[in-house]
């Protein structure tokens, strides 16, 4: 009589596939130029605070390390389950700085799984799509750059020909926030330029009773 060992033996050792290094260096192979091709599109595409080359070379990593674990998956079950075990262990904390950053990483590992399953053409073609999309819509840009524009005065009649200037030279302003101490006022205002025409601050730090005039670009959540 077959106990349940025998049977969990030989169904699984049925399923190992013979190792080819071939398949490997061809798998590796195309994982590299793909991750590298990932790579450059992050570089191009970045629009963030600090550009970050140790991310980016982690996609390359995340690339082939991801091809190599599907790889063995797939030729042996047993080890899948065991990868499996191992895998539910592991706690990833790092910080995404940005959204798309979440985008890259799904990408490389999603590489990586489709050409360690085999399906080179599918991570070739989709790859290319993907990093053609991303280039596109990276350069264009679909409403003007937000700025964030801080103006100290002294008294009240400085600030409303401040407000003026601002309203005849730009496209939308809102004002965030006004702190007034000893020293004046502090005008904090949101505004919105055309063609990114920001001479008019000049003009704003040429009224008497401004002290000063800071324009910052702003994305919503960090100001440099």
């Amino acid at each position: 009589m077959m106990s349940f060992s025998d049977i969990f033996k030989s169904s699984f050792l049925e399923s190992v596939r013979e190792f080819s290094a071939l398949d490997t260096l061809i798998g590796m192979l195309f994982a590299l130029v793909i991750g590298l091709f990932i790579f450059f599109i992050y570089k191009k595409t970045f629009t963030g605070i600090m550009y970050s080359t140790g991310f980016a070379m982690s996609l390359i990593g995340l690339s082939l390390v991801t091809t190599l674990v599907i790889m063995a998956v797939t030729s042996n079950v047993v080890l899948s389950l065991g990868m499996v075990g191992a895998l539910s262990i592991v706690r990833f904390r790092a910080a995404i700085k940005e959204p798309m950053e979440i985008v890259f990483l799904f990408w490389s590992i999603a590489v990586g799984i489709v050409i360690g399953a085999g399906m080179i053409p599918l991570a070739v073609i989709g790859s290319v799509i993907i990093g053609v999309i991303l280039v596109i819509f990276a350069n264009k840009k679909f409403r003007n750059a937000p700025y964030i524009l801080i103006v100290n005065c002294e008294d009240e009649k400085a600030e409303e020909n401040a407000l003026n200037i601002i309203e005849k030279s730009v496209d939308k302003y809102v004002v965030k926030s006004k702190s007034i101490n000893a020293s004046g006022i502090e005008l904090t205002a949101e505004i919105r330029v055309k063609n990114e025409a920001v001479s008019f601050v000049n003009r704003v730090n040429e009224i008497s009773g401004v002290s000063g005039a800071t324009l910052v670009t702003f994305n919503g959540e960090y100001m440099s």
